[in-house]
């Protein structure tokens, strides 16, 4: 059974936890993450990193990848996950390959950072994942046909599987995970795109499109409803009404 978290009221400071071997980059942090008024904890390994989130309140763990041991980064995640907790994760990589950011995400974290990176960008990631808090994320999501598999990364629906690029992944998981909420875009902006983007930028708007095009292939665009002037909201398909027999009209 996972650990309770605080209610974030009766939490005077933002607790980070950084899991970072290199000194040099470890102590980068610390002054850049204090400079913010946050209080940062550094471990150097994955095994005294996972005692310390699963017996502490953290608003998040900022983690690299590649960490000594038998523990590395994707390791510490799973083994959080696995334990119910659901502090968020930024994990720092040095590899920039599509199929290594896949699986940090696939691992149980919430975002990542590829080095190098500018400071300013790390603070503003954080900052989405400490509003985010700690959100508990099943692996299988379902609305209606649409069945959403996070650790195997793929989406299926009656008619076969759903083809999606990583940010159309995140975003139908998004909207997945608050079925039934009306969404805005800048909540969109902060939790999937998550650093600041032009105030008028239509990329949310963009990224709907193609969504929905893909989703139309399996008769399932509608799902995808536009709250006009606010949002989108998901929904499962409307049910075709039914036939009324003819012997039955009037």
């Amino acid at each position: 059974m996972g650990r309770k978290a605080l209610p974030r009221a009766l939490m005077r400071t933002v607790k980070i936890l950084v899991v970072e071997d290199d000194v040099r980059m470890a102590g980068l942090l610390r002054r850049g993450l204090t400079a913010q008024g946050w209080q940062v904890d550094i471990v150097g390994e994955g095994s005294t990193a996972r005692v310390a989130v699963l017996s502490q309140p953290y608003d998040a763990v900022v983690c690299d990848i590649m960490l000594p041991g038998r523990t590395s980064g994707l390791d510490l995640c799973r083994q959080v996950r696995r334990a119910g907790v659901w502090t968020p994760f930024l994990m720092l990589t040095a590899r920039t390959a599509v199929e290594d950011r896949v699986a940090g995400l696939d691992s149980g974290a919430d975002d990542y950072l590829t080095k190098p990176f500018a400071f300013t960008e790390l603070v503003a990631r954080l900052r989405a994942l400490v509003r985010r808090g700690e959100v508990e994320r099943p692996a299988v999501l379902t609305v209606g046909p649409l069945s959403l598999d996070s650790v195997r990364h793929e989406v299926t629906t009656d008619q076969g599987v759903l083809d999606l690029t990583a940010r159309e992944f995140a975003l139908l998981e998004y909207l997945m995970r608050r079925q039934g909420e009306v969404v805005t875009r800048g909540d969109m902006l902060d939790n999937i795109w998550d650093y600041a983007y032009d105030g008028l930028s239509n990329v949310v708007d963009v990224y709907i499109g193609y969504l929905r095009r893909k989703l139309r292939a399996h008769g399932l665009e509608s799902m995808v409803r536009t709250i006009r002037g606010v949002g989108y909201r998901m929904d499962p398909p409307e049910q075709p009404a039914a036939a009324v027999p003819a012997d039955a009209r009037v």
